[in-house]
């Protein structure tokens, strides 16, 4: 086919031309052009100004519009259809795997095909990528919150329980004793005041309408803040929407749900962009501001900024500084590490800026936090420099069953597969790492705290979560070529990026879902199940001791202030395996005389202690077998949904020898539930 030859100074599409490199951002329109015209519509005589139904459907097929729009309508309409025949109620060892439909698959592989065709306009027409990226979002995560009729998981469980609390009493007791770490969520109460504050202004009754939207509603929010960080080290708009598309599907930890964590690591992404931004030190830039020592996809360095903006930028950026100490423990220390990071650089040593960080931390942890702050020091010195062990993921076993070792595979695939790209990047694509070296930094600034504790089992996964803004930025870089260069690199980039970028984006989904829905079935309980669990709370007196096997289920938080709970699988496994040989004179033996005391068995508890490998595959049932049979429990209510026992004190046999003695539960002592280390992080998943 004879292709139309542009006439000079102009694209093919007959648009003024801006001389740079595909997927650069253009540049403003010359006075000369906009004066004469230039780009204007011209009308035929005799029709109005206006186009007609006709003329929208000829742009509408034309090629380059055509093929934007199209993947949208295909998926749309597969993922719709899809959308009633998800069998979530019938959830197996794989979770939603095997449950969603071919066409549910299919949807994601026509959106990855239409964000690589849209990544060729990125530039000229940016809204296709970000409409690409906002469809996979909502595609990915919106089925749990169209379909499930309960909230999903079990820790968003919790969360709606503390702002139930809240919207109750109205205020916080930083210094109350709650079993289970609960303590915590009154020193930290931000996120949960802003949550009460948000049900009363919608005038609902709490949480539980859009708390299963809240993964959607984050990662819209974060997609701005994604392309401000990246636009900061690229103009070329094809990078930056590949490093967004890759930040959504690597994040697969699980800790968009309705959790502090969410909330905070949002603020931490904002105060980033504006320190990249706009804390920029006079004279700091030095040989970056030549060209010829950049990547040519590099952006410029932003010009720097006076002590006085830089004062304003400050003042801007407090509030949020305050807002993430007021919400999480950690994030405040994940702020201050990256900010330390970024002074190893000319152009961001703004110790000034990390002064005030941390003295917002350490004034927050000594007061409001304070109970809390000087237990995990307390515990310090039995973990710090121990690495092998604060790099565990979990706490106890290994994950069980063809689901969850599915997740623990595709985990470690994805972490290789992300890092392998980025570390290529770093090394073949040195000007661009030359000028985004703040962002490699930030990557890299959570790694040291492998050296301090294990976060209860979660900081291998709280470090990939905060490097990965970093992380996928190169990742990117390794697979979008730069737009200019040698003729020869620019064929050799080309060629490679035509079977790697598409390689990536089929594959990218293929790690998400497993990571992200590969143990669903632990996150999803009926609703039966969570009316069995109330109902035993209800039946149980104030200040009773509540026994479960994992505190991994719904509503095992509710009215988490008139209890004591005491979740006695979440331990080391040998301690299990030592439990199982008799576990009614072990559960006996850890109840104190006279106190009132339930054993709450659920179907999501068997999944969860099974999964995550804390009691063996028949554990659960030996379990629930012994207790039944036993003189020391008497069953309340038995069902599909599950089992409630009474503790039995008339039929106590004291049994010095009994292995559980020395933890006999007393008043507020929550007893074996606070020697396992797990409660440090009030809003850590269980994986």
């Amino acid at each position: 086919m004879q292709q139309r030859v542009p006439s000079p100074g102009t694209t093919r599409s007959g648009e003024p031309s801006t001389a740079r490199p595909p997927g650069i951002r253009p540049g403003r329109e010359t006075a000369a052009g906009a004066a004469s015209g230039a780009g204007a519509p011209h009308h035929r005589p005799g029709h109005g100004p206006g186009p007609g139904p006709g003329d929208l459907v000829v742009a509408l097929l034309r090629p380059q519009l055509f093929f934007s729009w199209l993947p949208l309508a295909v998926a749309a309409a597969l993922w719709t259809w899809s959308l009633p025949r998800i069998g979530f109620r019938h959830m197996g060892d794989f979770g939603l795997l095997d449950r969603f439909p071919v066409a549910f698959y299919a949807s994601l592989a026509v959106l990855s095909a239409g964000f690589l065709v849209s990544l060729r306009r990125a530039g000229t027409a940016p809204w296709w990528p970000l409409t690409y990226c906002v469809t996979m979002l909502v595609a990915l995560k919106a089925p749990p919150a169209l379909l499930y009729d309960s909230v999903r998981y079990a820790w968003a469980s919790k969360h709606e329980e503390v702002i139930a609390r809240l919207l109750a009493e109205g205020t916080v007791e930083p210094r109350l004793r709650l079993s289970g770490g609960m303590s915590a969520y009154d020193q930290w109460p931000g996120f949960f005041s802003l949550n009460a504050a948000l049900v009363r202004a919608f005038g609902i009754e709490g949480a539980a309408p859009y708390i299963n939207w809240a993964p959607i509603v984050l990662g819209v929010l974060m997609l701005p803040v994604l392309v401000l960080i990246y636009r900061t080290f690229t103009d070329d708009w094809r990078l930056v929407w590949t490093a967004v598309w890759i930040f959504q599907l690597a994040n697969w930890v699980g800790q968009d749900y309705l959790a502090p964590q969410g909330f905070s690591y949002l603020l931490f992404l904002a105060v980033l962009a504006v320190v990249l931004r706009h804390f920029v030190r006079p004279g700091s830039a030095g040989r970056l501001r030549d060209r010829t020592r950049l990547d040519p996809a590099s952006a410029a360095v932003p010009p720097p900024t006076t002590r006085r903006q830089r004062a304003v930028a400050l003042a801007i950026t407090a509030p949020l500084i305050a807002a993430v100490n007021a919400s999480h423990q950690l994030t405040p220390v994940m702020l201050c590490m990256t900010l330390l990071a970024l002074c190893l650089t000319r152009r961001h040593r703004n110790i000034g800026l990390l002064a005030v960080t941390g003295v917002i931390m350490i004034v927050w942890d000594l007061t409001m936090g304070r109970v809390l702050f000087l237990d995990t020091l307390a515990t310090l010195r039995d973990s710090v420099g121990d690495l092998m062990r604060n790099s565990r993921a979990g706490y106890a076993g290994q994950p069980t069953g063809p689901g969850p070792e599915l997740v623990g595979t595709a985990n470690i695939a994805m972490v290789l597969v992300l890092g392998g790209l980025a570390v290529t990047a770093v090394l073949l694509r040195r000007g661009l790492a030359r000028g985004a070296l703040p962002l490699l930094l930030a990557a890299a600034a959570p790694v040291p705290l492998f050296a301090v504790n294990d976060y209860g089992g979660e900081m291998l996964f709280r470090v990939y979560l905060f490097g990965l803004p970093g992380t996928a930025f190169f990742a990117a870089a390794a697979l979008v070529p730069a737009a200019a260069g040698t003729a020869t690199a620019r064929r050799v980039a080309r060629a490679t990026a035509r079977v790697a970028l598409p390689l990536a984006l089929v594959a990218l989904p293929a790690g998400f879902l497993p990571s992200y829905y590969g143990k669903e079935s632990m996150q999803y309980a009926p609703r039966g199940e969570i009316e069995l669990v109330r109902r035993a709370y209800d039946r149980a007196p104030d200040g009773a001791l509540i026994l479960a096997a994992t505190g991994s289920f719904p509503a095992a938080y509710y009215r988490y202030d008139h209890y004591e709970r005491w979740f006695f699988t979440e331990q080391e496994v040998p301690e299990n395996l030592k439990m199982l040989k008799d576990p009614a004179g072990y559960l006996n033996a850890g109840i104190a005389a006279g106190r009132p005391a339930y054993v709450i068995l659920t179907p999501t508890q068997e999944k969860a202690t099974t999964g995550e490998g804390l009691l063996p595959v028949d554990g659960f049932a030996r379990l629930t077998a012994a207790l039944k049979r036993s003189p020391y429990f008497r069953t309340v209510e038995e069902g599909r949904y599950g089992l409630v026992l009474q503790h039995v004190e008339s039929a106590r046999v004291t049994d010095t020898g009994t292995p559980a003695d020395r933890n006999a539960v007393t008043g507020a002592d929550a007893g074996p539930d606070t020697d396992t280390g797990t409660d440090t992080d009030t809003d850590t998943p269980a994986r």
